[in-house]
């Protein structure tokens, strides 16, 4: 597996040289092929699995060798949706512990079938530290994944250092590329009415 990731980064690389961040998906389609793509998968794919891809010039290159080997080994991604108190107050925690981090907005039904996709349930926010999963902003279990994760209790970072912009848990291109013939299905509780100006179904 680990020989595969390998192969298609250095694929890769120079159609990210232009980008310091970017995003690997793969996942299994119905036939059973295995897809590699830096673009999300159709929301007809239930499951699906991501990595963090950086160039050389990635937003890590100038953090310390210890972070940055944390950052690699167990990326962090933050999702998040507007005017929700819980992604602000897990965006400040991240923010005062120095964690590098990716945030993926959820806005659209796109987004929440992204969401869904990797592990994600109906309350925001989620976040993924690695493999590891918590829905909802507790901050002692958040605190205790990301220093099981090995990152530093006290922040580390450069003063010049910036986290990568917020960008849609479902870029435009995915919605753009996918067919009719393959319609994301709803699960129940897609049609609950939307608390604020959350998505429909979810909850903070």
């Amino acid at each position: 597996m680990n020989k595969r990731w390998s192969w298609l980064l250095l694929s890769l690389l120079p159609l990210l040289a232009a980008n310091a961040h970017a995003q690997l998906y793969k996942w299994v389609g119905q036939d059973g092929k295995v897809t590699y793509s830096d673009t999300p998968p159709p929301a007809s794919v239930k499951k699906v699995e991501e990595k963090a891809i950086s160039s050389s010039s990635s937003t890590t290159s100038n953090l310390p060798f210890e972070l940055a080997s944390t950052v690699k080994a167990n990326p962090v991604t933050l999702y998040t949706t507007s005017k929700c108190s819980g992604c602000d107050s897990g965006r400040a925690l991240l923010n005062a512990r120095g964690i590098p981090y990716t945030e993926k907005t959820v806005n659209s039904n796109d987004d929440i079938a992204r969401l869904q996709q990797v592990g994600g349930d109906k309350q925001l926010p989620f976040l993924t530290v690695g493999r590891n999963k918590q829905s909802g902003f507790e901050a002692d279990a958040w605190n205790t994944m990301l220093s099981s994760a090995a990152y530093p209790e006290a922040s580390q970072l450069p003063a010049s250092y910036r986290n990568p912009p917020p960008q849609a848990a479902a870029p435009k291109k995915a919605a753009e590329t996918r067919t009719e013939a393959a319609p994301a299905h709803e699960t129940p509780g897609d049609s609950l009415p939307a608390a604020g100006n959350a998505p429909p179904g979810f909850r903070f």
